[in-house]
């Protein structure tokens, strides 16, 4: 089955509109396959007039037949250039469907890439999370707000743990300086000790 022209400019239509879906573009090779080549067409229409053109010129002969055989090779020749040209609008057609098919297929090739990387590198850092929490080993890192919050809440819990204990060990209700009692010197009382008094 052939295309002529009209099929070949409504492939051209539903391309620029949506593009073929595989099915139609199945069909489309296909039906280009069963269709013979420009030059099967160009060789059978030479054999047909050439036929034609041998029968007039034996019927009719001399200078009719020469007549005959000049249209006949124009008519030929006419013919091989419409095919030709129907022959290269198609593989034209078919070219330009095969680029915008690897086009997609490469778009979406490389969507797959990502999303695949997406998802190892999530995997990894989900992995990554459940053996650090598994063996406790959690490490990350903190800003510069985040590092003195937990310097000062370090240095309250310090200060509570040492007052906690101070009270605990008794060492709380200790006087901070040490102190000594003292009392100042009195008159000694007793007889004849020699004592200024």
């Amino acid at each position: 089955m052939a295309l002529d022209a009209n099929d070949l400019m409504m492939l051209k239509g539903m391309d620029s509109k949506e593009g073929l879906t595989p099915y139609e573009q199945y069909m489309v090779s296909y039906k280009q396959a069963k269709k013979p080549s420009g030059v099967a067409i160009a060789g059978l229409t030479v054999g047909v007039v050439g036929v034609v053109a041998g029968a007039t010129a034996w019927i009719f002969g001399g200078m009719q037949a020469s007549a005959k055989a000049g249209q006949a090779k124009e008519a030929a020749q006419s013919a091989k250039e419409i095919a030709a040209a129907q022959y290269q609008a198609a593989l034209q057609l078919m070219n330009q469907q095969n680029a915008n098919t690897n086009a997609t297929l490469d778009r979406v090739i490389r969507g797959l890439e990502r999303e695949t990387d997406a998802r190892v590198s999530g995997d990894v850092t989900l992995n990554q999370t459940i053996t650090d929490t598994v063996s406790g080993s959690q490490q990350g890192t903190l800003t510069a707000q985040q590092q003195a919050e937990l310097a000062a809440s370090q240095a309250t819990q310090q200060v509570m743990t040492q007052t906690y204990s101070d009270f605990v060990t008794g060492r709380a209700s200790l006087n901070p300086t040490p102190v000594s009692l003292y009392s100042s010197p009195q008159p000694c009382n007793c007889p004849g000790c020699g004592c200024n008094g």
